[in-house]
């Protein structure tokens, strides 16, 4: 089997577990550092492999246009071609079709779009999903679906839904894989009683893993929190749930309070770009004058390089002189912040303390400005 999973603590709502892949083993809950062009930006994969990084996303989209998963796969798949020995998902490419190509046409056969790249014409089906997700070998697939916008009307998610169903068991039926896994996405946006048709129909379909699709895209925190606990116990308990795209560090710790296993987002890497970190203390922004003679850490007792090593000081230089190590290194540093605010998620969860641990959090970054 291509996957096993197990809750071996609950706290609440909230679980720890253990996910096996044939990569590795995978201790949850878990953030997946975002590598969409067989790369997590700026890093090399001993970087991410030192700072802890269990598990890691490709995308299919970007992928199968560049440099073409048939390539990948001649090279020997993902894993052999960017160097990277641990688990790895691949999303479907299904919400780059719809936010980044143009002249998208959906359909229920699937999408048809130009792409991004050169404007050449090419189609998303449920199948060619597949087939290019079994091209790069990864260790987790994801199903085809329709990822409408947060403020889409009902009607649109509806639709949404109807047709994220339809591929997912498209995309079940064509999957021949044996060692690669594959997730169905639930959709339905806010609209609990959409979310839970959604729910019923692929759990139905007995899918090895589920996860929650259309979050984060427009709609707000407060609302993706409140939908949050409801729509998760629509997954199967015995098995790993997603939380796809998602997110802040509070939103991560609401997703974990709400039962979800499994998080990705860019978040980490597109902020360590732009000269701004994360902390226990909220985020601060490298940029700023005030750092030009700080001789602190970016956070004092984080382990990563960037601070055992460097000053704000420092840092502030590299972003002011525009050196690439400046991005590299608070990219590394965001990357660790995310990594260790899921493993205190999972100490505090088998202490049975999860909640007061996600108050204290909060009360910490609650009212703090980016500085």
């Amino acid at each position: 089997m291509a996957l096993t999973f197990t809750v071996q603590h609950r706290d609440g709502a909230a679980r720890a577990g253990v996910l096996t892949l044939p990569h590795g083993r995978v201790e949850t809950p878990v953030f997946m550092p975002v590598g969409t062009q067989a790369t997590v930006k700026g890093l090399t994969p001993d970087m991410v492999r030192r700072a802890g990084v269990q598990i890691i996303l490709g995308n299919t989209y970007h992928l199968a246009l560049r440099p073409g998963d048939t390539l990948v796969a001649e090279l020997g798949g993902l894993h052999r071609f960017m160097a990277w020995d641990r688990p790895i998902l691949t999303d479907s490419g299904g919400f780059q079709v719809f936010s980044l190509a143009t002249q998208v046409k959906i359909t229920d056969r699937g999408a048809t779009f130009r792409s991004h790249i050169d404007g050449s014409p090419l189609e998303l089906t449920p199948e060619r999903a597949v087939e290019i997700q079994q091209n790069l070998g990864s260790d987790i697939a994801m199903v085809l679906d329709q990822c409408p916008p947060g403020a889409a009307p009902d009607d649109v998610i509806r639709t949404a839904v109807r047709r994220s169903i339809l591929w997912a068991e498209r995309c079940k039926t064509h999957h021949t894989r044996a060692d690669q896994s594959q997730f169905a996405i639930v959709q339905g946006g806010t609209n609990l009683a959409l979310r839970e048709e959604c729910a019923r129909e692929l759990v139905a379909m007995d899918f090895p893993g589920y996860a929650l699709g259309g979050f984060s895209v427009g709609e707000g925190p407060e609302a993706m929190h409140a939908a949050l606990p409801a729509c998760a116990v629509l997954l199967p308990d015995a098995k790993p749930r997603y939380l796809m795209g998602v997110g802040r560090p509070e939103d991560l710790l609401a997703g974990v309070a709400a039962g979800i296993d499994m998080f990705d987002c860019v978040m980490p890497t597109r902020n360590g770009r732009n000269a701004l970190a994360f902390t226990d203390d909220g985020p601060i922004r490298l940029r700023n004058a005030k750092h030009r003679r700080d001789t602190a850490p970016v956070e004092s007792g984080c382990p990563c390089d960037c601070c055992t090593t460097f000053s704000r000081a420092y840092l502030h230089h590299l972003f002011a002189a525009d050196e690439m190590l400046g991005p590299t290194l608070l990219s590394l540093h965001n990357v660790s912040y995310y990594l260790r605010l899921m493993a205190s998620a999972r100490e505090a969860i088998r202490g049975g303390r999860f909640e007061a641990f996600r108050a204290g959090r909060l009360a910490r970054w609650e009212g703090r400005s980016i500085d």
